[in-house]
């Protein structure tokens, strides 16, 4: 018996990265898992996002690991598309207990270089996205009278970072949302909270144009120069370590938990707020 028997899970930015991750993990506890995922690029984004074939592989995993799963292409961005997300979970499964708001990009510049785009990009994606996501998903929540709802912050937004000032804005406001939704919600037995990483081994991080922002002294900095960086503090962090503390929150044990910003960040949280 797992944990999630019985559960259906929706997970935004599915494809790939933590949420990957996640949905192999969730379907191993015995949830159901629907996979949202833009699956194609982002015109001025500076590394490439997930795509179709990644997208196909991470079901395979989910099915590997004894759950079923649906996939729909789907942008955050748009509030019909996660409605249709919504839509194609009650017709496939006939439920949804958890979601998973875990789409987002890291857009790179400091604020002063930053474009009209850049900024848009990044706060329709990585915050408008989280509340369509929640809006999408409250109603059938609501009228069960149970629900988790768990969002992928960062510690970037306690802490701020040089040359992520749009990121930073778009993850402290994912927190903002998700302590007011918590409010609202708890007293119909949805819980909803916020996660946030600090360094994470995805290919959100583990690309060229990060490693041009996290080490700016170096002309052509490598992906061994970027490991190196982060082992100096405690190393990157797996996605799989990001799961089991979404698991625990969105398993038997984490009703206590709502309107929490949980850090897993190595240290790097010591002296925030």
């Amino acid at each position: 018996m797992g944990q999630l028997d019985g559960r259906v899970a929706v997970i935004t930015g599915g494809a790939r990265g933590q949420g990957r991750s996640h949905a192999a993990l969730l379907a191993a506890e015995g949830a159901d898992i629907v996979l949202a995922d833009l699956a194609a690029p982002l015109p001025g984004l500076q590394y490439p996002l997930a795509t179709l074939d990644d997208l196909a592989e991470t079901a395979d995993l989910v099915r590997a690991a004894g759950g079923r799963c649906h996939t729909v292409r789907a942008d955050v961005r748009s509030r019909d598309d996660m409605e249709r997300v919504a839509a194609e979970t009650l017709r496939e499964f006939g439920r949804i207990d958890i979601l998973l708001a875990n789409a987002g990009i890291a857009a790179h510049g400091t604020v002063a270089d930053t474009d009209e785009r850049t900024w848009r990009d990044t706060i329709d994606i990585d915050l408008s996205g989280v509340f369509h996501s929640v809006k999408a998903v409250l109603p059938t929540m609501l009228e069960r009278r149970w629900g988790r709802i768990v969002a992928t912050s960062s510690i970037v937004g306690r802490m701020g970072a040089t040359g992520s000032g749009a990121y930073a804005a778009a993850k402290w406001g994912v927190i903002g949302l998700i302590k007011s939704l918590a409010l609202e919600v708890g007293e119909a037995g949805i819980t909803a909270n916020a996660v946030l990483p600090s360094g994470v081994r995805t290919d959100m991080v583990m690309n060229p144009a990060t490693y041009r922002v996290l080490l700016p002294d170096l002309e052509n900095p490598t992906r061994e120069d970027a490991e190196a960086m982060f082992a100096k503090g405690g190393g990157l962090i797996e996605p799989e370590e990001v799961s089991r503390l979404v698991l625990l929150l969105v398993g038997p044990h984490g009703g206590r938990f709502n309107g929490e910003a949980l850090s897993i960040s190595d240290g790097m949280s010591g002296g925030t707020v």
